[in-house]
């Protein structure tokens, strides 16, 4: 079985209810990746970073993505990212050309919420690094997986499709 590292950024996947505040934040600790991990008995990395809605990241939030991926010994990368910025994010880190495969998931709803349509995401992005494939940036969600450049959100269908 290949090494994958998992990035995960925040975005929805991560948001739950925060019992102190009341409302919904992002849990910046990737707890539901490992519960994944434990569910599916398997062993992967998962480094947190930035911890943010993706509306919320920044330029500077992309470049700390970009080193994490630069420096990770990892040929294959899962980044965990919010729906609404992960064009951006992907296409930051097509430009860089890195020797690697890179894909970026996400969920809708929070994992929290809706454990299917997270973890299907996620299953898809991994299962389409264990296969051989070259290397880019890909984004994997609603049971597509493709080039960056190629998926697109439609906000309206809320859904993510192949252009």
């Amino acid at each position: 079985m290949k090494e994958i590292h998992f990035i995960s950024t925040g975005g929805t996947f991560n948001k739950q209810y925060d019992e102190e505040s009341g409302g919904i934040a992002i849990d910046k600790k990737a707890r539901t990746l490992q519960e994944l991990a434990r569910k599916w008995r398997t062993d992967f990395e998962v480094e947190t970073l930035i911890g943010k809605d993706s509306l919320d990241m920044t330029d500077q939030d992309r470049e700390a993505l970009l080193e994490a991926v630069r420096k990770s010994p990892a040929q294959e990368i899962i980044v965990i990212h919010g729906t609404d910025t992960m064009d951006l994010s992907a296409k930051m880190l097509a430009q860089a050309e890195l020797p690697k495969r890179i894909v970026l998931t996400g969920a809708m709803t929070p994992y929290r919420v809706d454990k299917v349509e997270a973890t299907a995401n996620v299953a898809m992005a991994y299962g389409y690094l264990q296969a051989e494939g070259t290397n880019g940036v890909y984004i994997s969600m609603n049971g597509v997986i493709g080039a960056h450049d190629t998926i697109i959100k439609n906000r309206a269908a809320k859904r993510f499709e192949s252009l």
